[in-house]
């Protein structure tokens, strides 16, 4: 079986085998496009998770500091798992640190959206801006007042 019809057919399998060509070092047998397409979607999908929990993130900040009396364990839970879950990412790939600050401004019209959604108030109440930094976001004893602006 050729290595596009393993692609297509058993995924797993293609991989396995790519294993052993380079282990071999066959690298004239390896097939480069679909390894290319390969390498670039986990690339993709490393950044999506960053941006899927820095929205999770800050959605729930800004609920945490705008609708005060809906603070409780649900919410502080949320926020630590995706801090902890941030760094655990974070750890693995350093270098996705880098990207933290483009993705905050990437999503962050869809967090005041969510924590609008969750809270009933209007979008404009939210700042049009990001309030929390870097630091913020990965900071564990972080969680913004009321007053916090």
């Amino acid at each position: 079986m050729n290595m596009q019809t393993l692609y297509d057919s058993d995924f797993n399998l293609w991989i396995q085998e790519h294993i052993q060509l380079l282990k071999a070092s066959r690298f004239s047998e390896i097939d480069t496009a679909h390894l290319v397409e390969e390498l670039e979607d986990m690339g993709k999908r490393d950044k999506r998770e960053l941006r899927n929990r820095l929205l999770v993130l800050i959605a729930h900040l800004l609920k945490w500091q705008y609708q005060v009396e809906g603070r409780g364990t649900s919410w502080e839970s949320s926020i630590n798992e995706q801090r902890r879950q941030l760094l655990l990412l974070l750890k693995d790939m350093p270098s996705l640190k880098s990207l933290i600050d483009g993705s905050v401004i990437e999503i962050y019209a869809d967090a005041v959206e969510w924590a609008s959604d969750e809270t009933h108030m209007p979008q404009h109440v939210f700042p049009a801006q990001c309030p929390y930094t870097q630091e913020h976001l990965l900071d564990k004893k972080f969680y913004p007042s009321d007053s916090f602006i």
